[in-house]
């Protein structure tokens, strides 16, 4: 059967790399973390102590940075690797969180990683969330799903995720966090958060995670039934 590339946009903590992943699996598709591919970069900085603000360090930066992924079987998931080097749990940290919608908004830093994330795709058959897929990334997706879900929801969502890690964090901090980087993401001049014209909205802030699966599932093989 003809495959299909399949965007996923939205906001912090809208549970759109999980519907990713789901998805990816369902199809026997690839999925694509853009996301940990940024988070990475932002660990390599922070590790590093590139100062942001001098673009000279950015671009000298990259150019020491190679990402990938590796899958795992066991847990049918893909891990991203810094340098050959898995960074999954380490790009997970409240101080990654704090630094990672900064360094997304670096216009060098979107096109060293778009660049990648396109290089990716062109044999299609993938899966991919983040910011800007369906609108810088792969325009002519042929299904564009755009996540989102009430605030006070996705706060709940990943004081729970982080708590467990850190039971220091307060709910207080991961509400600042959540709303830093949306007005971040939304904001920036390089390739701001937004829905594509042809996106379809999906807000899961009543939905479980398999109603939320079976609906972006149906959208999908409508689709895909619609090529073959």
């Amino acid at each position: 059967m003809e495959k299909i590339i399949i965007a996923i946009d939205g906001y912090s903590s809208c549970g759109k790399s999980t519907l990713a992943k789901a998805l990816a699996k369902k199809l026997h598709y690839l999925f694509l973390d853009s996301g940990a591919m940024y988070r990475a970069i932002a660990y390599y900085f922070i590790e590093h102590k590139v100062n942001t603000n001098k673009l000279t360090e950015v671009e000298k930066a990259l150019k020491n940075i190679q990402l990938s992924f590796e899958f795992n079987k066991e847990t049918a998931d893909n891990h991203i690797l810094l340098n050959g080097i898995n960074v999954d749990k380490e790009i997970r940290s409240m101080a990654v969180n704090a630094k990672v919608s900064e360094v997304a908004a670096i216009a060098e830093v979107r096109r060293f990683a778009v660049a990648q994330q396109q290089q990716i795709g062109l044999n299609k058959g993938i899966v991919m969330d983040g910011r800007d897929i369906g609108t810088t990334v792969f325009p002519n997706a042929e299904l564009k799903i755009f996540v989102t879900a009430d605030t006070t929801v996705r706060v709940e969502r990943r004081f729970k995720e982080l708590y467990a890690s850190n039971q220091n964090i307060t709910i207080e901090d991961v509400k600042a966090n959540l709303e830093m980087r949306d007005y971040i993401d939304t904001n920036r001049t390089e390739s701001p958060l937004r829905k594509a014209e042809d996106a379809k909205l999906l807000d899961n802030t009543n939905l479980n995670r398999e109603e939320q699966l079976n609906i972006a599932y149906q959208w999908a093989m409508e689709i895909i039934n619609a090529f073959n």
